[in-house]
């Protein structure tokens, strides 16, 4: 039976015709194959090293930036004691004048080591040295007490040096005596503690 549509035209052999494809060629475009264009050259000379030496110094301008702002915030955010904060160089400062007053030779030493007088093998050097150091600031005050830190340095996230100001009770021998000195303690922190690893009073001159 029929249907309705009707069947495709037979071919030369009696096989429906379709279209061959490969008959035609495809259709490449005008002048195929043709040159590549050149390639894109970069910046080179002058204008190149110019570029590179702003970027170089732009990071290292950004990176001393960051050093920078570790360190005072390692400086500023050192828990307990060991910060160097005006309260706890006041306390340093006067437990170590103290200690000269009362002839405390350990604690004069364990300062003036600077961190190492618990490794050291033969203490007796620096316990004279503190013996010396106790008597000398015996023959000019009897007594003395920090009233003031004037100025700290940081020389370092460990290191300051602090300017102080301290009420004595002067050696009746002693001449030309006043009732306020100023002073300059070096500090090292170690740990969680300050250290006083030396300390200088500043005499006025006298004209």
């Amino acid at each position: 039976m029929a249907g309705p549509y009707p069947p495709p035209p037979a071919g030369a052999e009696g096989n429906p015709t379709t279209p061959d494809y490969r008959a035609e060629p495809y259709p490449y475009p005008p002048g195929y194959p043709a040159a590549l264009p050149p390639p894109v050259g970069y910046p080179t000379g002058p204008a190149r090293s110019r570029a590179i030496w702003w970027v170089l110094g732009a990071l290292a301008v950004v990176g001393a930036l960051v050093a920078a702002v570790v360190a005072f915030g390692t400086v500023r955010t050192a828990g307990g004691s060991g910060a160097f904060t005006d309260a706890s160089a006041e306390r340093t400062i006067q437990n170590y004048l103290t200690a000269l007053s009362d002839g405390d030779t350990e604690v004069v030493a364990r300062n003036t080591a600077c961190g190492m007088f618990d490794a050291l093998k033969d203490r007796r050097s620096d316990l004279a040295l503190a013996r010396l150091a106790s008597d000398a600031f015996r023959k000019q005050f009897n007594r003395a007490e920090v009233v003031s830190i004037d100025k700290i340095v940081l020389s370092s996230a460990y290191q300051a040096q602090v300017l102080f100001t301290m009420r004595v009770a002067p050696n009746s021998r002693t001449r030309n005596a006043r009732d306020e000195e100023q002073g300059v303690a070096q500090l090292l922190r170690q740990g969680d503690q300050l250290l006083v690893c030396s300390y200088l009073l500043r005499t006025a001159a006298q004209f």
